[in-house]
């Protein structure tokens, strides 16, 4: 997500976990930036992002873009992809890590699409955890981008910027999940997810963090900030 100017606001901060005024301004800050954020997992049908989320486990979304402009053209519903088989699934995604295990997972999912849901995702939490493959996090994906609800699947990047900044602190992922469902404020909620991915992945990173242009640094509880070059 690229920095732009933003309007600047006096909030007079405290040690910790931010206050519900600091957090609307948060998101006020990273809507103004990216008014409609989404995923950057290429897809056109909500089974498509299914087995992109899927493949998306421990790899990164531009490994797996690749991987799906090479498989979706021949191979973008249950049938088809179950018509293709594990085998020649594998060698669509070999350069995807853990592919021998997300082929098996893949196959058997859209098995179970076509004998219990007619081939078509299922739009519940519950039918979708239910699916191999498919955990908490995926569902949440999908019921987010696929179908609108107001879910925040939280990543790795997520989990980060949450503790980081004092926006929603947990020590386990679900304890985050929970936290940020609680405080981010109803009409941020369903890109709330986007833009928390987008901010970890481009600018709050794991190893070198671009604070100095960060456009909530003023907000942020972390101590460690990075300085100007």
């Amino acid at each position: 997500m690229k920095a732009a100017p933003h309007r600047k606001r006096t909030i007079k901060r405290r040690p910790g976990k931010l206050r519900p005024d600091e957090v609307r301004e948060l998101f006020a800050r990273l809507a103004e930036l990216d008014p409609k954020p989404t995923t950057e997992l290429a897809y056109s049908t909500p089974f498509e992002l299914l087995v992109a989320v899927i493949l998306s486990a421990q790899a990164t979304d531009v490994g797996v873009n690749k991987a799906t402009k090479r498989l979706f053209p021949l191979a973008n519903t249950p049938e088809r992809l179950l018509a293709l088989g594990e085998e020649g699934l594998k060698r669509q995604i070999s350069t995807i890590g853990l592919y021998n295990a997300k082929a098996a997972n893949v196959i058997a999912m859209c098995r179970q699409l076509l004998e219990r849901h007619h081939g078509e995702v299922p739009r519940t939490r519950e039918a979708l955890e239910a699916l191999p493959g498919v955990g908490r996090k995926t569902a949440n994906v999908v019921l987010n981008t696929a179908f609108g609800e107001a879910t925040i699947a939280v990543d790795t990047h997520i989990f980060r910027v949450a503790n980081r900044t004092g926006l929603a602190p947990g020590k386990t992922v679900r304890a985050v999940e929970d936290a940020l469902l609680d405080v981010v404020p109803d009409e941020y909620r369903r890109d709330a997810h986007h833009w928390l991915i987008l901010h970890g992945r481009y600018t709050c990173k794991a190893r070198k963090p671009e604070c100095p242009r960060c456009p909530i640094r003023d907000l942020c509880r972390w101590p460690d900030k990075t300085d100007d070059p």
